[in-house]
């Protein structure tokens, strides 16, 4: 304790009057309390920087569920991703919200499943730009970025959005981030060497002589370089990347890679079409844009050299946290929007000449790209999270993209979004390797490809297509342990059952004017 003691002193008695004493005394401990202040955490403040994990997401697109060495491909080399997955937990029955594209997303950001999200299904916003963007998301929806924004994170997302164009308010830089690069419009991401990518809200032009999406060439050599540009999109929008991250080390970040390999067209780097084999596509030769987006003579090899693509860009990405000594305070999380791209009446080639029969891209599940079933939906995921998550663990909880909100808001420290309807459950205690349960089934209300609902709890999975045709199709059921493959349809068997999920589904959404779904809408 300081005290003040009076000198004896005439002139000093008179000046430190008793008033003046007791002053200097108060100004004192008001100097004592700020020093200490200034050295000593608050215990109501908000947990230091340096103990808040980081948050990296990594969202491949129309990545199947086999095409991964560390999830039984035997072909195609993914040895960063392969080594993410050594080193954190796979989670082997893991679905995405929709899909396809700008609902899976949807489902991502706002943690809402398709039977409440805004987004339904792809449908252009249509204010008449060339690449107009997709239907936006409303202001009111809040997304997992603007809450880890509000927690005191740093916020950048590199790759492709879908949920809005810019200067609307389904705009990344209006959903919660300070930085985006990339394709707004998917429509824009149908082209690796594009005219431009969206940089925050303006356009940056990237391509003089761009490459449009989409071509045939009936007859004649079909020549790879013919349809390359001057910049990879993929390499442009890696490098933003890397810039936000190496910006906003010394602070928590939270990282939204939505990458766009392997989604058509096929335009990979030579470097990695070389590295595989050239027998692979001398059977059946060049593909040639009878299927959609753009010819190319190893269809084959370039689709491999794709997903190697992307996992180099994932390698980057794990250096960079490396290098500045982040990885053990940084949580990884990589999966992908939907199943592997949609077959065709050509087995040999898959919509734009994806060899995804001859890799066995869906890992013999039923369905790719665009269906509800698992094929269509289950996709690889992998978390890394060092001290937290045991190193090569896996799980077969069945979980999907609604939980990332609930779980990344758990991690960050954020605040649950009053008003908003959250339909995920938090995976923490999953990926910790403790039990979790969830209290409703897993939901998927399609208002594409004719309309598919779909609904699972526990080993049950009921699925009802066509609901916007004449003709309606029938209620399927199947038992997803028995029977992954959904080969065995036991709807006749357990009709209870179908009609218990199927109220479950009834109560559990509500109509979208946007997106309708006719055979539930109108009743």
């Amino acid at each position: 304790m300081i005290q003040f003691i009076p000198s004896t002193r005439t002139d000093c008695c008179r000046f430190f009057t008793p008033d003046l004493l007791r002053r200097l005394r108060a100004l004192a401990v008001v100097a004592i309390v700020g020093l200490l202040t200034q050295s000593l955490p608050c215990p109501n403040a908000k947990a230091d920087s340096a103990t808040r994990p980081n948050i990296v997401f990594i969202l491949a697109d129309d990545l199947g569920y086999g095409e991964l060495g560390c999830y039984g491909q035997e072909k195609i080399r993914t040895p960063n991703i392969d080594a993410l997955a050594a080193g954190g937990m796979r989670f082997l029955q893991h679905y995405s919200g929709a899909p396809v594209c700008a609902p899976a997303r949807c489902t991502l950001m706002t943690g809402q499943h398709l039977g409440h999200a805004e987004i339904r299904s792809n449908r252009d916003s249509g204010n008449g730009r060339i690449f107009p963007g997709q239907f936006p998301i409303t202001e009111g929806v809040v997304t997992i970025a603007e809450v880890l924004h509000d927690a005191g994170y740093a916020t950048g997302a590199f790759g492709k959005w879908g949920l809005g164009p810019s200067n609307t308010t389904g705009s990344p830089i209006k959903q919660g981030f300070d930085r985006y690069f990339g394709y707004n419009c998917q429509r824009n991401a149908h082209s690796y060497y594009p005219p431009f990518l969206d940089d925050n809200e303006r356009e940056r032009m990237v391509n003089k002589y761009p490459i449009p999406g989409h071509d045939v060439k009936p007859t004649g050599e079909v020549v790879a370089d013919d349809y390359r540009s001057e910049n990879y999109a993929p390499d442009l929008i890696l490098d933003e990347a890397v810039k936000f991250l190496d910006r906003n080390k010394n602070k928590p970040f939270f990282l939204y890679c939505p990458f766009v390999e392997p989604h058509v067209s096929m335009q990979p780097p030579q470097e990695w079409i070389d590295k595989y084999p050239l027998e692979w596509d001398k059977e059946h030769g060049p593909y040639r844009g009878d299927n959609g987006y753009l010819p190319h003579p190893r269809p084959r090899a370039a689709y491999a050299a794709m997903i190697s693509d992307l996992d180099e860009h994932v390698g980057t990405i794990l250096g960079e946290l490396d290098k500045h000594g982040l990885t053990d305070n940084t949580i990884v999380i990589f999966t992908s929007d939907n199943g592997p791209t949609h077959g065709s009446r050509n087995p040999e080639f898959h919509v734009g000449g994806a060899g995804c029969t001859f890799f066995n891209s869906n890992a013999g599940l039923n369905g790719f790209k665009g269906s509800c079933y698992e094929g269509g939906i289950r996709v690889p995921c992998i978390v890394r999270w060092p001290g937290k998550v045991a190193a090569g663990s896996q799980n077969d909880f069945p979980s999907y993209f609604p939980d990332w909100f609930p779980t990344l808001t758990e991690i960050g420290g954020g605040k649950t979004p009053e008003g908003q309807t959250l339909d995920g459950i938090s995976l923490v205690d999953l990926v910790e390797g403790r039990t979790t349960k969830r209290n409703k089934p897993l939901i998927w209300n399609f208002t594409g490809y004719g309309g598919i609902v779909a609904v699972r709890d526990g080993d049950w999975k009921a699925i009802r297509r066509n609901l916007n045709q004449k003709q309606p199709a029938d209620w399927e059921l199947y038992n997803i342990t028995l029977d992954p493959s959904e080969t065995n349809d036991l709807a006749a068997d357990h009709p209870e059952i179908v009609k218990r999920l199927e109220k479950a589904f009834l109560a559990d959404r509500t109509v979208e004017p946007d997106f309708p779904l006719n055979v539930y809408d109108n009743h």
